[in-house]
């Protein structure tokens, strides 16, 4: 297979440089921390959301699996829906301090508990 593929390059369709290089997207998945060095934060937010109240965990470096690992456990514990994505977990509800909780059950030890 061609090294240079058209569906993996990033901003540029051609060109007729023949030394140009493209833009790929190879980010290397990144590892994810031990669960006593993640740096964890649990918040309630209700901005863009409709007035739902959702509890917002932020601040996960790993892998998105096992990020979504992490928000089905949290999810499945309060019996509520919610998504995994972009490095932090939405669960829908007021779950701030089960969530810690849960966290620090869990092994997270830097969990925190920010605003009110």
């Amino acid at each position: 297979m061609k090294k240079n593929d058209w569906k993996d390059r990033l901003n540029i369709v051609y060109s007729t440089n023949p030394d140009f290089g493209y833009e790929t997207d190879d980010n290397e998945e990144q590892t994810t921390l031990d669960k006593a060095k993640q740096n964890l934060r649990v918040s309630i937010d209700k901005k863009n959301r409709g007035g739902k109240v959702v509890t917002l965990i932020t601040g996960f470096i790993g892998t998105d699996n096992d990020l979504k690992e992490l928000g089905k456990l949290l999810k499945s514990k309060c019996g509520v829906g919610g998504s995994a994505k972009d490095g932090e977990i939405i669960v829908q509800g007021d779950f701030k301090t089960k969530i810690i909780e849960l966290l620090v059950k869990e092994g997270y030890t830097k969990t925190k508990g920010i605003g009110g």
